[in-house]
């Protein structure tokens, strides 16, 4: 993944860990002229609450040492976690030691007397600082988990730094506003394999999000037939009182489990497990029939039978030493059999999970069911999901002391449906406009209410015969889950900036150990849409509700549309000149019948792609054209094909396909190990090719077969080439420039563009570095 690419970049440098103020700082007569500049706020995710800038960097030396000033096994545990990540992903061989830390070392400790700023101290558990200066890296946590946080920030910080192996000078002074920060994931009426779990753990921890619920066991939603519906429990005993009961299309058993809470707790990741009842129960039912409602055939236990509870007593008897948590969901919404009876099974199960020595909490449903909470037990947390079935301020004044916000109109995702956020969350307006505190309606509480434990969004797994995969689920909440992390941890601090959160968000990756989730967000994917989340721009809109970012919002259900005129227009900005050779127009029932697709590199002149005309209905346009560089893209409408506007779902723009990827490379010259010349062609925009640290070095790429290419982009890492030749070649041998770039003076991207020239071979032929280091690529791509 892009973190673990990133940190593989970092360049072996032959110095001694150190502050690098006496690197940095300008000699005496360049002082005034060109001071040193404070350290700006690093960027990471979440944003830290607080930040102290110095002047300079530490870095890392060839062998840094992680140093405990206490041998504790939970701060062993720690470092050994820390070191094995830092190894695997830096090629670091890092030594852990037990003593005060010296000149050199990473220092990891726990100090609850430390100075952690305006923390509330129900929250001080999770606060830590990173002291960089004086030689030395160090993360003290208020508590375990503290220092658990500091370490993924630290990671971070690497991932971040340019030459990924230093550190800017400063502190940061790092807490949560809220006390839970989860994520809802509903396994039961679609299973999700143990390797996804598990990598959903650790991007979470990386994020500082701390608790994952998994919803056990739920079924189909009013199915034709409930003797045929879809329903499934996901924990498998070896008891055999309970053989049967775990869903044959997949389940998880005690080595599964140990392996999610293991994983868990190396990255300060609380598990809740959820085992619903008495509604949504029908894997219960069917396994005994005689505590159902209607004989069976239902979903929802019959409670007026008291083998009903008894048996629910039993499975959270059989698989509450499983989990390892304080807390267990016991469910309980949306019941529709007798108000009593509901009231007296929460009643009887919640004090019965509490003497199993776990707290409880339950889905919010006591309105809904009851009119209120009156008479029901108070020592459970509230998930709060719908104001109808149970709001948050009902719920605190009937006496409840712990809510969570997990609002339905916000936080809901159901996957490619039709209502709760089909195709995900909108992580912009996640960002801009809500916090853990925002309930609908009129149901907001206060900023950290001490009421409110905090915020988790839920995945619910409603078209149970809907054909999609778990990768699939993974690209729908990666929309939003980092604008979720940073609005629970420290609210507003990343500033309003969306955009450049987003390019923190491509920055820092999704953490260690997540390769199994594909990074859907990569700034470098040219299989991604380039347009979306981008600023969009139209103009005219029809209302406030058709605005034009939605055309480029990820989200189908929602459209822009125009006044009731010809000539109308839509334009999204790329943020960067990009190679483009395709869009996908998706037309609302107010479709143009003639429009051009027009591209320009500077929003003034622009150049017609694609000439449009005829539509005589809604539908998708799918347009390809020669490739070709643009910042900006429009949609120029010439007619109307209604008496209404012009109308889009959306806007999808898409890079031109880049024919050096995954094709066979060779240099003159790798570095290390890590930073091979496969790793400029492996369209991965974080991993990289170095060279030997010499004038003269080159990369070369075989396309397979002869291609006409016109177009070449480069993206340098800190170590670029201040001048150098792109070469062609058809037989390997006999090369000609097609262009000669001289005099650059920084890292960054060029875009060269030549005369379309045949060729099999494409070089990189370095003149003259532009640093003391080699060459070095993140990326060479190739168009036609």
């Amino acid at each position: 993944m892009r973190l673990k690419a990133l940190l593989l970049a970092g360049r072996p440098v032959c110095l001694p860990l150190v502050s690098t103020l006496a690197l940095l700082l300008p000699t005496a007569s360049t002082a005034a002229a060109d001071p040193v500049p404070v350290n700006a706020a690093p960027a990471v995710v979440p944003a830290v609450q607080q930040w102290t800038g110095g002047k300079g960097r530490v870095v890392l030396a060839d062998h840094p040492r992680v140093a405990t000033p206490v041998d504790s096994p939970e701060l062993r545990r720690l470092v050994e976690q820390f070191t094995g990540e830092t190894a695997d992903v830096t090629n670091h061989q890092i030594s852990p030691v037990v003593d005060a830390g010296g000149n050199g070392d990473i220092v990891i400790q726990v100090d609850p007397d430390a100075d952690f700023g305006a923390v509330l101290p129900r929250l001080r558990a999770e606060a830590y600082r990173i002291d960089t200066d004086r030689g030395l890296v160090t993360v003290t946590g208020a508590a375990q988990q503290g220092a658990v946080e500091g370490t993924r920030t630290l990671l971070q910080l690497l991932a971040g730094s340019a030459d990924h192996r230093s550190l800017p000078v400063g502190s940061v002074v790092d807490y949560p506003n809220y006390a839970l920060r989860g994520l809802m994931l509903d396994v039961g009426r679609r299973y999700f394999t143990p390797e996804f779990i598990r990598s959903y753990i650790r991007w979470m921890g990386y994020q500082k999000l701390n608790t994952l619920q998994l919803h056990l066991n739920d079924n189909e939603i009013s199915p034709a037939n409930w003797s045929t519906a879809q329903a499934a429990f996901r924990l498998r005993s070896d008891n055999p009182a309970f053989a049967g009961l775990a869903a044959a299309d997949g389940s998880y058993t005690k080595a599964d489990w140990d392996s999610f809470e293991d994983t868990a707790a190396a990255v300060g990741v609380t598990i809740i497990p959820e085992i619903d009842a008495p509604a949504h129960a029908r894997a219960f039912t069917r396994f005994k029939p005689g505590i159902g409602l209607h004989k069976g055939d239902s979903d929802e236990l019959d409670l007026s039978k008291p083998a009903a509870t008894d048996f629910m007593k039993s499975v959270y008897a059989e698989f509450t030493p499983w989990f390892r948590g304080p807390t267990v969901g016991i469910g309980a919404d949306e019941y529709k059999g007798p108000a009593a009876d509901f009231k007296g099974y929460v009643n009887t199960i919640a004090p019965y999970v509490r003497s199993l020595g776990k707290q409880v909490t339950m889905w919010g449903s006591q309105k809904g069911i009851s009119g209120g909470g009156a008479g029901y037990d108070k020592d459970i947390t509230v998930d709060s999901w719908n104001n109808g079935w149970y709001g948050p301020q009902q719920a605190i004044a009937d006496g409840y002391p712990k809510v969570i916000n997990s609002n339905d109109n916000w936080l809901y995702v159901v996957p490619f449906a039709n209502y709760y956020h089909g195709q995900g969350l909108d992580g912009k307006a996640i960002f801009d406009s809500w916090q853990p505190n925002v309930f609908s309606g009129d149901q907001s509480l206060a900023p950290q209410d001490p009421h409110l434990l905090g915020a988790m969004p839920g995945v619910w797994n409603d078209l149970v015969h809907e054909d999609y995969t778990e990768l699939q689920v993974h690209g729908l909440i990666e929309k939003s889950l980092p604008a979720l992390a940073q609005k629970m941890w420290s609210g507003t601090r990343a500033g309003t900036d969306y955009q450049a959160f987003l390019d923190t968000v491509r920055a820092v990756g999704q953490g260690p150990g997540t390769g199994y989730l594909p990074d859907t967000l990569g700034s470098d994917d040219v299989t991604a849409d380039l347009a979306l989340g981008r600023t969009t721009t139209a103009s005219s809109t029809e209302g406030a509700k058709w605005q034009a970012s939605n055309a480029t919002d990820g989200l189908a259900d929602t459209r822009w549309s125009s006044k009731r005129t010809d000539g109308e227009w839509l334009q999204v900005d790329l943020g960067s000149v990009r190679r483009v050779s395709s869009a996908t127009l998706t037309w609302e029932s107010a479709y143009a019948r003639d429009y051009d697709l027009q591209v320009s590199t500077d929003g003034t002149t622009w150049t017609t792609v694609s000439q449009q005309r005829g539509r005589t209905t809604a539908g998708t346009d799918k347009l390809t054209f020669t490739p070709t560089d643009a910042r900006y893209v429009r949609m120029q409408g010439i007619h109307r094909g209604t008496a209404y506007g012009y109308s889009l779902y959306s806007l999808d723009v898409r890079g031109a396909a880049d024919l050096a990827a995954g094709r066979p490379a060779t240099a003159s010259s790798s570095e290390t190990a890590a930073f091979t010349p496969d790793r400029a062609f492996d369209n991965n925009g974080t991993t990289r090719w170095s060279s030997d640290r010499t004038d003269d070095q080159w990369l070369q790429v075989d396309l397979g077969t002869v291609n006409t290419v016109s177009a070449a982009t480069l993206v340098w890492e800190a170590a670029y080439a201040r001048d150098y030749d792109l070469q062609v070649s058809t037989d390997g041998t006999t090369w000609t420039t097609v262009s000669q770039q001289r005099g650059r003076t920084t890292a960054g991207t060029d875009t060269l563009t030549f005369t379309p020239t045949d060729t099999r071979y494409v070089r990189m032929q370095g003149i003259h570095r532009g640093t003391a280091y080699g060459y070095s690529l993140y990326s060479l791509r190739l168009g036609n």
